[in-house]
């Protein structure tokens, strides 16, 4: 990704951030054991107060960890220092390594969804903008790489706004299923905690704003496969709208192009070059976001109870998936914010074709007369003649007795100008960009 295009999300994936996530689910679990009578209050109240990073030595847990190979053994032995004794000898009572990692980094999973849905918002924002302003934009259709029939600009918003507005709702749709609370111990039988194991993950899970696991097995994780599918379905999105601008700056189009900052040099040899850059760091992320899905899938396929190596895969697939995003995300916007619009170049390469893109106009009108099989032939073979370089598209057509049988010289004309067959492309924009104002704005 460039450079600090994922800008404050990675300071949540950081060490010091993590240690804090598990200190905060240490603190939690002792002041539910503390209020269920299963460790001694003044325990669970020191333990709590003490669960700060701020009163520790980072040295010794980096020693520590140097040292044992595990990070999180000596950030419950600082814990235990710092609350002293007896206190610090109910630290971590009855808990696994996993229960307070996957707690801890699903507070963190809390924010960094918080933050990606709502860059979200604001690209939706500025794309209703957009869509908005360039409703009535007319511009040619591709299909399969060549003209189709005309458009508007703001039906091709349209449909990325669209799809976006869905992937917003696949992200709520996700939240409470990803932000869960596992205290189930060594291997989810709450063995250690005992009868009250149930009401301690539950306490646990409200005191950290979080929903407890039914069955909270350390091989259950198909909430974060969940997510990161869901962020490479965005990723899709955003690549094909990166892509499409792309293709329309290349000067064969030259519709649209990309904000270039002043002083910006596109090539050390070329130096006329105005490169997507923006698009193309988009491009990169969104293929690396989509390159984690599999790998997600593939961790969800625990060994037995747990498997390490799986849980480090989902890991890797998580955090990734999490800051690639926002850094696409994070180009996405800055491309919208920027993106400049050429209606001339539009209007332009309307003409290029002297009428065809208009075919299908004047093959519906002529269908109610003459049927909607044989319009379609005498259009073709108008075409076909045009394209052929031998008369022009509506020299063909008003050569044809079965057209003028139809319609007038002067009506076959107006059938071929673009700006009367773009249907309900305008309709459609406004609609959506009403939608997409409402999806940002709901909260």
């Amino acid at each position: 990704m460039p450079e600090g295009r994922d800008g404050a999300i990675a300071d949540l994936f950081g060490i010091t951030a993590r240690r804090q996530r598990y200190l905060d689910v240490e603190a939690a679990l002792a002041r539910a054991q503390g209020a269920l009578g299963i460790i001694p209050a003044d325990a669970a109240d020191r333990i709590s107060a003490s669960a700060q990073l701020s009163l520790m030595d980072d040295e010794r847990i980096d020693a520590g960890q140097a040292r044992t190979g595990h990070t999180l053994v000596p950030l419950i032995e600082e814990l235990d220092r710092v609350a002293g004794d007896p206190y610090g000898g109910y630290v971590h009572w009855g808990a696994t390594t996993q229960n307070i990692q996957q707690t801890g980094d699903v507070l963190m999973l809390r924010d960094a969804h918080g933050m990606i849905v709502e860059l979200l918002r604001q690209i939706l924002l500025e794309l209703s903008e957009l869509g908005e302003r360039t409703a009535g934009l007319v511009m040619p259709a591709r299909t399969h790489w060549q003209h189709a029939v005309p458009m508007t600009f703001g039906l091709k918003v349209a449909a990325w706004s669209d799809v976006l507005i869905r992937h917003l709702e696949r992200l709520g749709e996700c939240r409470p299923r990803l932000l869960t609370c596992m205290v189930g111990g060594a291997a989810g039988t709450f063995g250690s905690l005992g009868a009250p194991g149930r009401q301690v993950q539950a306490l646990v899970a409200a005191d950290l704003g979080l929903t407890e696991m039914p069955v909270p097995a350390r091989n259950i994780t198909d909430h974060f496969a969940e997510l990161v599918s869901v962020l490479g379905m965005l990723a899709a999105t955003c690549s094909g709208l990166a892509d499409e601008v792309s293709r329309l700056m290349a000067e064969e189009f030259g519709e649209v192009s990309e904000g270039i900052p002043a002083g910006d040099v596109g090539s050390s040899t070329m130096p006329q070059k105005r490169n997507p850059k923006i698009s193309q760091g988009i491009v990169s992320d969104a293929a690396q976001v989509r390159a984690l899905v599999p790998l997600a899938l593939d961790a969800m396929m625990q060994s037995h109870e747990v498997d390490g190596a799986r849980s480090a895969m989902m890991d890797r697939a998580v955090e990734g998936a999490c800051r690639l995003s926002y850094a696409m995300l994070t180009g996405v916007h800055d491309l919208l914010a920027g993106l400049e619009i050429f209606p001339d170049r539009m209007a332009h390469n309307l003409t290029l074709t002297n009428g065809l893109i208009n075919a299908e106009n004047v093959m519906m009108h002529l269908a109610p007369r003459l049927g909607r099989q044989q319009a379609h032939g005498v259009v073709r073979d108008a075409a076909a003649r045009a394209g052929s370089g031998e008369t022009t598209f509506l020299a063909a057509l008003t050569a044809d007795p079965r057209v003028t049988e139809v319609c007038r010289p002067a009506e076959v004309a107006q059938l071929l100008d673009p700006s009367t067959y773009v249907g309900l492309s305008e309709e459609l924009a406004r609609e959506t960009s009403a939608r997409a104002r409402a999806a940002a704005t709901s909260h």
